[in-house]
C-alpha cells in the first residue's frame, strides 16, 4: 500500500500554501494525494519501470536472465506497494543532480537492484523506452485509479442524498417558474428527479471511460526493442503488457500518447459538474423561496453581523468550485492533446495540474453531499406559493376550449388572465362564464394550483 498520505496522520494544514486546495481545503480532499501528489506521480512512476521490468524476465527473450527469487520479487514489489516518504526523498536528491525525474527513477531502482546483489539487471530498467513511455502509462493509472477509487465513490453519494429527498418530496406539489414568472405545477421531487437522471447519464459515462496508453519508444516505432530482438513483435508485448495494467494501447503514436481519452474523461466531468452546477444553483434558489428549511446547527455562524442567518455556504461553495473544476478540465482536454511534431516539453508541466480539477470536483462534491443532507422540505411554503396563483391554471383552461372547437381560446383566455392575478373566486368565476359543456366545465371548477400535475406520478414511477 502506498505511504502518499498516511491513514494514520491527519493531513497537515500548511499555511503557507498559494493553492486554498493544498491550504484551506487540504484535510477534504487529502484523498487524492494518493493520486495526483508528486510523491504520487513517483511512485507510478516506479509502479511502471518495475512491472515493465517483470515482463521482460518473462519473455522468452530474455530467459538466459537469472530469475527473480521469491525474497528479491517481493522486495521489488514493495518498492511501489509501501512506497514512502525515505524513498520518494532519495529519488528527488539523485533528481537535483541528473535534473530529469525519470532519469532519477532508474537510478533509483537501479540503486535497489544493487542493494539486493541483481545489478545484472540493471540494464533492463527502461529498456528501449523513452520517459514518456513511463509518464503516459503513469498518468492514465493515476486518473484511472483516483476516478475509480475515489470521484465515483463520492458522485454516487451525491446521488444517494439527491435521491432520499427526491423520494421524500415526490408528491409534494411546487409552483414553476419559467423566466423566473409563474409556470404551472409540477412537485418538488420531479425536479430534484431531473438532475439525477442526467447525472446518471454522465456517471454511466466515467464509469465505462476506457484509458490508453503507448510503450513505443522514442518516436513510436519499437526501433530501439527491434534493433537488439528483432524477432520479438514489440508492440503485441506493448499490448499485452498495458492489458495487464488495465489500460488500452494507443497502436499509432508519436513519441507522446496524445491524450485524446483523457480528455474524453474530462469532457465527461466538465458535463457531470455543469449538471451539478445548475443543481447547486437551483438548491440555492429554493432556499432563498423558503421551499428548503436548512438545519440550524449549533455553534456555527452565518454572518458576521446578522445573527439570524442560515447561509446556503455548501450550495454557494460547489458552485464556485464546479466552475474552477472546469475551467481545469476544460483547458486540460484542449491542451494535452497538443504537441509540435513528435513531442515538446511544454506538456510536461501542464500534466503536472491533472489533479487541480479533479481536487475542486471532490470539494464541490463534498459540499453538496453536506448542503444535501441539511435540508427540509417546507410543505407549507410551496402551497401558499401555489394559493397565490390561479392564474397558473389559465394553460388548463385555453387547452380545455381548444379541445371544444373555440379557435380564439387562446386569445379569449389571455386577455382575462395576462398580467391579471387570479385568486380562487376570480378562477371559479371566469370558468362559469365559459361556453363549456357541464362535464368539461365542472373538470375545470375541480381544478386546484396543488392538483394541476398532469402524469407527474407515472413519470416519477420507480424513482
Amino acid at each position: 500500500m502506498c505511504n502518499c498520505s498516511s491513514q494514520d496522520s491527519k493531513p497537515r494544514l500548511d499555511v503557507s500554501s498559494i493553492s486554498p486546495i493544498d491550504g484551506r481545503y487540504k484535510k477534504t480532499v487529502s484523498d487524492l494525494d494518493a493520486f495526483f501528489s508528486e510523491q504520487a506521480l513517483m511512485r507510478y512512476r516506479v509502479l511502471v519501470e518495475t512491472k515493465y521490468l517483470f515482463a521482460l524476465l518473462n519473455h522468452k527473450s530474455f530467459r538466459n536472465n537469472k530469475p527473480l527469487t521469491k525474497k528479491q520479487f517481493n522486495f521489488l514489489c514493495d518498492l511501489y506497494e509501501k512506497f514512502s516518504p525515505r524513498d520518494y526523498n532519495q529519488i528527488k536528491r539523485i533528481e537535483s543532480k541528473t535534473k530529469h525525474d525519470v532519469n532519477a527513477v532508474v537510478e533509483f531502482l537501479s540503486q535497489k537492484l544493487v542493494s539486493i546483489k541483481r545489478s545484472d539487471l540493471c540494464p533492463l530498467i527502461h529498456f528501449g523506452l523513452t520517459s514518456e513511455d513511463i509518464n503516459n502509462v503513469s498518468y492514465s493509472l493515476m486518473v484511472k485509479d483516483a476516478t475509480k477509487k475515489v470521484m465515483l465513490p463520492n458522485i454516487k453519494n451525491v446521488l444517494k442524498e439527491l435521491k432520499k429527498i427526491a423520494k421524500r418530496t415526490s408528491t409534494i406539489p411546487l409552483l414553476s417558474l419559467t423566466h423566473g414568472q409563474p409556470a404551472t405545477t409540477t412537485t418538488l421531487g420531479k425536479e430534484l428527479a431531473v438532475f439525477i437522471l442526467r447525472s446518471e447519464r454522465q456517471l454511466e459515462n466515467i464509469q465505462n471511460a476506457s484509458f490508453l496508453a503507448k510503450l513505443s519508444g522514442a518516436t513510436g516505432t519499437y526501433a530501439a526493442h527491434s534493433i537488439t530482438f528483432p524477432k520479438t513483435t514489440w508492440h503485441l508485448f506493448s499490448k499485452r503488457f498495458l492489458k495487464q495494467l488495465g489500460l488500452e494501447q494507443n497502436s499509432l503514436t508519436t513519441q507522446i500518447e496524445p491524450g485524446d481519452s483523457l480528455a474524453e474523461l474530462f469532457h465527461c466531468f466538465v458535463r457531470l459538474n455543469n449538471i451539478l452546477s445548475d443543481l447547486s444553483v437551483d438548491m440555492w434558489l429554493y432556499i432563498s423561496r423558503n421551499i428548503f428549511i436548512q438545519k440550524n446547527k449549533l455553534g456555527e455562524v452565518g454572518s458576521s453581523t446578522m445573527p439570524h442567518k442560515i447561509n446556503p455556504i455548501f450550495f454557494e461553495n460547489a458552485e464556485g468550485n464546479l466552475d474552477l473544476a472546469n475551467n481545469n478540465f476544460s483547458f486540460l482536454a484542449s491542451r494535452i492533446t497538443k504537441s509540435r511534431l513528435q513531442r515538446d516539453l511544454s506538456g510536461s508541466t501542464i500534466f503536472r495540474n491533472i489533479g487541480v480539477g479533479f481536487a475542486h470536483s471532490l470539494l464541490s462534491y463534498k459540499n453538496l453531499i453536506n448542503g444535501l443532507s441539511r435540508l427540509s422540505p417546507n410543505k407549507k411554503q410551496a402551497a401558499i406559493e401555489l394559493d397565490q396563483n390561479w392564474s397558473i391554471l389559465a394553460e388548463a383552461v385555453q387547452t380545455v376550449l381548444r379541445k371544444n372547437g373555440d379557435p380564439s381560446a387562446y386569445d379569449k383566455i389571455k386577455k382575462l388572465t395576462r398580467g391579471k392575478p387570479l385568486n380562487q373566486n376570480s378562477y371559479l368565476d371566469m370558468v362559469q362564464s365559459l361556453d363549456l359543456k357541464k362535464e368539461e366545465k365542472n373538470k375545470l371548477l375541480s381544478l386546484t394550483p396543488s392538483t394541476y400535475l398532469g402524469e407527474v406520478a407515472k413519470i416519477l414511477k420507480g424513482l
